[in-house]
């Protein structure tokens, strides 16, 4: 039974292989490293822009808010205010109001929750369900409500500060009072967020500590004050500082930054991955085609390669083959070659002619016993 035979690659698929794996195999390297680089490159330059912006916005929120608690704090130390007496002041209230004209409403708060004074002069109004109101009565240096406001039906902030009452020396301060609270538009720090963009796709959005939008570039939003509180950045948001979070908006992947505000807001700045990622994927698709164009221009050289040394191989086999079949008149072409295939055709050549000769040498002395028989015959 004849043995199988077993399956093989032939020397031009060897050389063809090995020429390709010694072209390919560095340029799928270096593509690879290139493009790991140039994405974590440009990961480290996305997170840095981002994180920059929210901490830049961050900042302008802090000093925003800081700027009107401070001014709360002055003027509820002032004795005119302190006095928690309406005719005293109304008057310090509406100069506060027409100093701060994005600001709405000035007012203080008895402990009961009524007012005790208004910049506007209206009728006093029940507080006492209000958190800031509450926050602040409660023990905080602070306290602060986002809302639709009843003045204006405009979404708003509302900060407040303690008003202490006289200690037993004018240095000192007793037991709180009231609240001084002021109302301010949101507009004008949702202006300086929104009006901040990054590409086509990047923007910013506040949140305030319990999740509701307090300022986007979506009015619809921001005009609702917008229940954010499920909202991946919001759930994921640090405890301070600044954090990286992922998540999809409307199905669009998208890399944000989240930071805490000094108030417990939450500052999120985002950007969608395909743009943000834009130019690296253009460089790789590039790189991927010059890849394929190498592939095409390799294997062409390598096939034509691998068979300009093929070729000639299998020349001298099959010339090796007649000759061992007792063909000694075989032509062979590859003897004008000038290098190692060129010498073993040489070789075979001269094998050839050897068996040539040792055949016309036993032929010639085949006839010569043949008459030296036919001789000694014929004398018999």
């Amino acid at each position: 039974m004849a043995t199988p035979k077993r399956f093989a690659l032939t020397i031009f698929q060897k050389i063809l292989a090995a020429m390709l794996f010694v072209a390919l195999v560095p340029l799928c390297v270096i593509w690879y490293i290139d493009y790991k680089n140039a994405i974590d490159q440009t990961t480290r330059s996305i997170n840095q822009q981002l994180a920059e912006v929210a901490d830049k916005l961050t900042g302008t929120v802090n000093a925003w808010i800081t700027t009107h608690v401070k001014l709360l704090n002055q003027n509820a130390a002032l004795p005119d205010v302190r006095s928690m007496e309406t005719a005293r002041q109304v008057p310090i209230l509406q100069a506060i109001l027409k100093e701060y004209e994005w600001s709405y409403l000035v007012h203080t708060i008895g402990p009961n929750g009524m007012n005790v004074g208004r910049s506007d002069e209206k009728a006093p109004i029940n507080y006492a369900d209000r958190v800031y109101f509450k926050s602040v009565m409660d023990g905080k240096p602070m306290g602060q409500q986002t809302l639709i406001s009843r003045t204006n039906n405009k979404p708003a902030l509302i900060l407040s500060a303690p008003i202490y009452g006289p200690g037993p020396t004018p240095a000192d301060r007793g037991p709180i009072a009231g609240v001084v609270a002021i109302g301010v538009s949101i507009e004008e720090l949702s202006d300086r967020i929104t009006n901040l963009r990054i590409g086509k796709t990047g923007f910013a959005f506040l949140l305030d500590e319990v999740g509701q939008v307090v300022a986007h570039g979506k009015l619809a939003f921001a005009d609702k004050l917008a229940d954010f509180s499920k909202h991946p950045a919001y759930v994921g948001k640090p405890e301070k500082g600044t954090a990286q979070i992922r998540y999809n908006d409307a199905g669009v992947p998208v890399i944000a930054f989240a930071g805490r505000t000094n108030n417990g807001w939450t500052l999120v700045v985002q950007q969608s991955h395909d743009e943000a990622f834009a130019a690296v994927e253009e460089a790789n698709r590039n790189a991927i085609l010059l890849l394929a164009a190498t592939l095409v221009v390799a294997t062409l050289v390598a096939y034509v390669f691998s068979q300009g040394i093929a070729r000639p191989i299998r020349s001298l086999t099959k010339a090796a083959d007649e000759l061992s079949r007792g063909r000694a008149d075989v032509k062979i072409d590859e003897v004008r070659r000038g290098d190692e295939i060129g010498a073993l055709a040489g070789a075979i050549e001269r094998m050839g002619t050897s068996i040539r000769l040792a055949i016309e040498r036993l032929r010639v002395q085949s006839a010569s016993a043949n008459r030296v028989q036919r001789t000694e015959v014929a004398n018999q």
